[in-house]
């Protein structure tokens, strides 16, 4: 199954913060590119190590915010 999840990207201090609010994971980098990268590698890490139910938990959980 194939799910689209956000990414927000927003200016902090000298860098920028990306944030999947799906998820709840965030990462920074000091350009937008960096922090995407980032992001996207920490949601690789979270999906590979996360059990199923822990992830439709904290969809489910998004879903409500």
């Amino acid at each position: 199954m194939t799910r689209q999840l956000t990414e927000v990207i927003e200016r902090e201090g000298d860098g920028y913060v990306a944030l999947c609010p799906e998820l709840d994971i965030a990462s920074q980098g000091t350009t937008v590119a960096e922090s995407r990268e980032n992001l996207k590698e920490a949601l690789e890490l979270f999906f590979k190590t996360a059990s199923d139910t822990e992830i439709q938990q904290r969809l489910h959980d998004g879903a409500e915010h």
